[in-house]
């Protein structure tokens, strides 16, 4: 929700700001020194319960239980109102649709259909159904001379550079002189474009036309769901609040990320944090940025957009403290990985993470987004950096305004939601706190034959002489003592060079996997400006490469101004796809492989790849490191692995002076300004120019206009639900739920993926026989994902796992008995029998009914299948809210109690009657066609959701409001 609600109970907390016209609430005005002592992330909690107060939705006791956050965390529930939602196109289409039928729904009541929106900002992104159907041929069916891996769809073979110098063809759009006599210094190498990169030219490094595969893929994917686009467009139109993130612009945590952040919202001149919920695994890398969010199921997700709140335990906070200072040669990896790992093993899981400290000032955004994103890997719900200078500099790099920048930093202080890590009173209070030494963390590499050995850069030296003395084995080379000091000497381009035991013959630079953080390609190339500049250069014999993971790689590269000089060291770019690490790497020279075999040198490899075996880069190669793409560099400068840096010079300058690594390591604030200059404000300005030109088959592509979907009959992508087929203008008095019958006789944690449509569409099951029955084939079945707009298809895949067990039938099967014929059916077919008779139906579970993720169709699915009420042992909370907010019972036995100890046999009927006045946890009397009589708990916990439930759910209550 946006301006405060109506009645708020805190409206005597609202105040102008100093330097505007803008109002927002002074929270802390609420709290005093208790508000100060709560962690920045519970205190925009506390922002979002105050702006929201409306007594029945949120409470006041619920703003006072986050204010006293310190003595109530993990004791009680609260609501959360977020500032806005975001959505994929899986997950969108359902929501879209419903509120699609809302409008109907309302128009039937008598109600203006144009009242219809969203509560809140709703944003979507379509490029999650991305298929690839066409790939460059001529380059995937190339031979794979490394003995890598198969190459995945949509994935570039590895290239062999050309030979010849080749134009790039004076493609109209790019700007540079391309005729063959004018090549840029990546003269003689041919640099080939995968997908889903910016499309340069590899000579000038300026925009040319999409590849033929790029554009036939686009062509299929518009024809493929061209209804849902018609329909997401329809949607953008007529929606408030709706805005449609179109295809081929980007994913939804990148576009999350990059466009639609707000960090501080501004609605009628009122200011609010930025907060968000949605349906993509990657909405914690806006916690990078100091805005709160995380990822929920479907049906929160539109329960949000409904105007309604999400629910969630008011959360531990651990604080996490940084410290000290990186050491020099630290990468942000390093960094990345060190943190990490340190989270992973606090035991975070279930807990709120936020980082504060003299430290946290020496992340970058990227750094700090990108721990954020790692949540799943550590367990935590979010890990939070508050804003800070760093974030403004970045917002300001980003293109935000700066009137904007100037309302965010002066409402945030005003506030007391900007970290400042000078400030030394008012510091949160944290349910526990750990600390991290960035000066504990260190820079590695890992080899020198398996990539899980780590070797801090430090011990390098020691570690190799180690090697070299070990038994031939994971480690060791067995090299004789007497013959460790060996060396060979070679000529090589009329010079004479010496080899020994460590030399570097391969020096490989690739920006894949773990190395696509900018900072650290830039830090090679800021690094190699430095070595140039001092007079280093890398022996000619070593074979250098230069091998970007994309296209942007090479135009960050370029605008930065740092590519000449990694040229100028031997690191030309040679490709954009696998090459050295797949073994794709120029013969050594004859001089190096003789020298090799004669002295029976042990000689090393050092790439920025993602494997090492031995032999894997060449057989005569037999020690094999990765690195960071500066140490890289460094050591390809410094010719050997058998180097301290700390104590041995690189090399020496013109003058004979020593030059150290340390000398020409960039410093951290270096490759952040240089980051967030040349990598962030092109990207991101690219990124709006794209957004605002539109994409052309997007914007010719015609949608309605009207404000009623045009249902189409025909359609088996959008249907128009039929949630909404029995809604009158005022709530029923609750029914009994009378003679029902069981459907589904379950067991103990029958999960959400046991209930929920996903996957393929089987060919035997009803959704085929639906999908058949209409002219399709099962080529075009597509998947329950791709359909979820169409309710037949989902009320079909319903419980039509083939892992469901059902106690009916003695083995895992979709199927279930249909009592009154005895017939065994599939689900949907037994389900629809009994509609037809008019009779109810319930289901028998144990306990941890609808546990697993969050399904929106594991409540709407079994709705439409005619379920009234679930009788379980225990339930997963999230799933019975979503069974409340559908309009199903949860019923629950009472403790000790269950079928089996109440001898029920599922075969039964039940009877149920609720009384007039329905309170949180009534006891009901349920009566069974045998005599029997027992209770059980009416599983509802509040007010609230006796509200939803005796409308018939949540969609139910909204349209009533809209009427």
């Amino acid at each position: 929700m946006d301006a405060p609600s109506a009645g708020c109970a805190f409206e005597y907390l609202i105040e102008t700001l100093n330097d505007s016209s803008h109002k927002y609430f002074n929270i802390p005005k609420l709290g005093g020194t208790k508000y100060d002592a709560l962690p920045y992330s519970i205190r925009v909690l506390l922002e979002a319960a105050v702006r929201n107060c409306d007594g029945f939705l949120m409470k006041k006791e619920d703003v006072m239980n986050i204010l006293d956050w310190k003595t109530k965390q993990s004791n009680v529930e609260v609501p959360f109102f977020p500032a806005r939602v975001l959505l994929q196109d899986f997950t969108g289409i359902p929501a879209m649709v419903d509120f699609a039928a809302m409008r109907e729904a309302v128009k039937i009541l008598g109600g203006d259909p144009k009242k219809v929106h969203p509560a809140c900002p709703a944003d979507l992104t379509v490029d999650h159904s991305l298929q690839i159907d066409f790939s460059k041929c001529a380059i995937q069916n190339a031979p794979n001379p490394g003995g890598g891996d198969l190459q995945k769809a949509g994935k570039l073979s590895p290239l062999k550079v050309q030979p010849k110098k080749l134009p790039c063809r004076g493609q109209t759009t790019c700007r540079g002189s391309c005729d063959s006599g004018e090549l840029g210094q990546n003269s003689g190498k041919f640099s080939a474009q995968i997908e889903n990169t910016p499309i340069l030219c590899p000579f000038h490094l300026q925009p040319v036309p999409e590849p033929e595969t790029v554009l036939k893929n686009q062509e299929v994917e518009f024809g493929r769901n061209r209804e849902r686009l018609q329909f997401f467009k329809w949607s953008s139109r007529v929606f408030k609040n709706v805005a449609v993130i179109p295809p081929g612009t980007g994913m939804a945590h990148q576009m999350n990320l990059e466009y639609l952040s707000r960090v501080v919202f501004e609605e009628k001149d009122f200011l609010f944090p930025d907060s968000v919920v949605g349906t993509d695994s990657h909405i914690t890398m806006v916690n990078g940025l100091g805005i709160l969010g995380w990822g929920v199921g479907g049906i929160e997700t539109e329960a949000v957009m409904l105007g309604l709140p999400i629910s969630l335990t008011l959360p531990e906070v651990v604080g996490c403290e940084l410290t000290g200072s990186s050491n020099p040669f630290v990468t942000s990896i390093d960094v990345v990985l060190g943190i990490t790992k340190h989270l992973r093993q606090a035991g975070v899981a279930g807990k709120f993470v936020e980082f504060f400290g003299s430290g946290v000032s020496q992340l970058s955004i990227v750094d700090r987004t990108t721990i954020a994103n790692m949540c799943p890997e550590y367990g935590a719900i979010l890990s939070f950096f508050p804003v800070d200078n760093v974030t403004l500099k970045h917002l300001e790099h980003t293109g935000f305004d700066k009137a904007k920048l100037e309302s965010i930093e002066i409402y945030l202080k005003a506030v007391k939601l900007f970290q400042n890590d000078q400030t030394s009173s008012g510091e949160p209070e944290y349910s526990q706190v750990i600390q991290i030494n960035l000066n504990s963390i260190v820079p590695s590499v890992s080899g020198p034959k398996r990539p899980q050995d780590r070797v801090a850069v430090t011990d390098m030296k020691s570690d190799f002489q180690a090697c070299l003395n070990e038994k031939v084995g994971f480690k060791g080379f067995q090299i004789a003592a007497e013959k460790q000091n060996d060396t060979i000497s070679i000529q090589y381009e009329g010079s004479e060079f010496k080899l020994s035991h460590g030399s570097v013959v391969i020096a490989a630079v690739i920006s894949c996997t773990n190395n696509c953080n900018p900072s650290v390609m830039l830090a090679a190339g800021l690094l190699a400006k430095k070595a140039v500049e001092a007079g280093l250069h890398v022996k000619p014999y070593i074979r250098t490469s230069l091998s970007p993971g994309s296209g942007m790689v090479t135009h960050y590269l370029s605008s930065s101004g740092v590519l000449p000089y990694l040229s100028k060291l031997g690191f030309e770019i040679v490709g954009y796809g696998c090459s050295t690490c797949v073994g794709n790497t120029a013969p050594l020279s004859e001089a190096v492989l003789n020298a090799v075999k004669q002295g029976d040198l042990v000689t090393c490899g050092v790439l920025s790849g993602n494997k090492n075996f031995e032999g894997r880069l060449c057989d005569c190669v037999r020690a094999n490191y990765l690195a960071s793409p500066p140490l890289v560099v460094a050591y390809a400068i410094a010719g050997t692995v058998n180097i301290d840096f700390q104590t041995e010079p690189l090399g020496t300058d013109p003058t004979g002076k020593n030059i150290y690594l340390h000398d020409i390591w960039p410093s951290q604030e270096e490759v952040h300004q240089v980051e967030e200059e040349c990598v962030i404000l092109s990207m991101f300005k690219a990124l709006k120019e794209k957004i605002e030109k539109g994409n052309k088959r997007w914007n010719s592509l015609e949608a309605p206009d009207s404000v009623l979907f045009p249902w189409d009959l025909k359609s088996t992508y959008i249907r128009c639900p039929s949630f909404f087929d029995k809604l009158t203008k005022e709530p029923v008095a609750l029914q009994p739920i009378e003679n029902a019958r069981v459907l589904l006789y379950l067991g103990d944690s029958v999960m959400t993926d046991h209930i929920s449509p996903a996957g393929s569409i089987a060919r035997s099951s009803a959704a085929a026989k639906y999908l058949t029955n209409r002219g399709l084939t099962p080529r075009e079945f597509n998947s329950y994902g791709a359909r979820r707009g169409n309710d037949a298809v989902m009320t079909r895949g319903t419980f039509a796992n083939i892992k469901l067990f059902n106690k009916f039938i003695g083995k895992p099967a979709p199927k279930t008995i249909h009592f009154p014929s005895g017939q065994m059916l599939d689900v949907f077919e037994a389900a629809e029998l009994y509609q037809k008779e008019g009779i109810p139906l319930i289901i028998l579970a144990g306990k941890k009914y609808g546990s697993g993720n969050s399904r929106d169709w594991a409540a709407k699915g079994p709705y439409l299948l005619g379920v009234k009420a679930v009788l379980a042992e225990s339930y997963e909370k999230i799933h019975k809210d979503h069974l409340i907010g559908i309009g199903i019972a949860p019923l629950q036995f009472l403790p000790g109690e269950n079928a089996d100890s109440l001898g029920l046999s599922g075969r039964e009927t039940f009877s149920l009657t609720f009384p007039e006045e329905l309170s949180p946890g009534i006891t009901l009397n349920i009566k069974t066609s045998t005599g029997k009589v027992f209770c059980a708990i009416a599983s509802f916990e509040n007010n609230v959701e006796i509200t939803l439930y005796k409308h018939g759910g949540l969609l139910n209550f909204v349209a009533r409001k809209f009427s």
